[in-house]
């Protein structure tokens, strides 16, 4: 397949499709961190070209939930339907099939709702981050919690809490470590499990 990696600069997702054997890019305003072929740049200069399939990453900033606190700060609202309508647009490209993937926020059901919600300890990556996925013409992503018959366990459990902070909400490791100057950075590389899943699964 032809396969389109959108708003992906650290090459994880589109690097697992290369290896299954697909024609694979990435896409971001940022250059890549890996070699690998990517194009620096607007992704609507190429979403026509041809792909059939789309991994997106739209930024998450202005529309996740964990950020509900600055809901109404001067200037969260246009920057909200900005970010909305990007991911609208990445929803209606004229691909056939498409996941965007996003943690729990106004995207769903605003533009659509979403399909699937994982998390990265399913595929092996010892973390706990509730992700959504919005999937077109593909299916749910399989995960095993224990080895079977027929299929060898895939997840690393649920990791506990590293510290419960003073509201009472458990601090899982990725909350805590991806912070600092770099903390958007950081926060938007994706798990090298789930991105393995969506290579095997979708791309066999």
């Amino acid at each position: 397949m032809k396969v389109l990696i959108a708003c992906e600069y650290s090459g994880t997702v589109r690097d697992a499709f290369i290896k299954q054997g697909h024609d694979a890019m990435s896409c971001d305003l940022l250059p890549t961190e890996t070699p690998g072929p990517h194009y620096q740049g607007d992704v609507f200069d190429i979403i026509d070209n041809g792909f059939d399939l789309m991994i997106g990453h739209p930024p998450c900033t202005y529309l996740s939930y964990a950020g509900t606190a600055h809901w109404n700060a001067p200037g969260r609202c246009k920057l909200r339907l900005e970010g909305l309508d990007f991911f609208r647009r990445l929803w209606e490209a004229p691909i056939e099939k498409i996941c965007l993937e996003n943690p729990k926020g106004c995207a769903s059901p605003t533009i659509a709702k979403y399909s699937q919600s994982i998390q990265p300890y399913y595929w092996g990556d010892e973390y706990y981050k509730t992700t959504w996925l919005w999937l077109k013409n593909l299916p749910l992503l399989i995960h095993y919690e224990e080895d079977d018959l027929f299929n060898q366990k895939t997840s690393s459990g649920k990791p506990e809490p590293i510290y419960i902070n003073k509201n009472g909400k458990n601090v899982h490791f990725s909350d805590a470590c991806l912070g600092g100057k770099d903390r958007a950075k950081n926060r938007a590389k994706f798990w090298t499990g789930i991105a393995e899943a969506m290579a095997t699964q979708w791309g066999a």
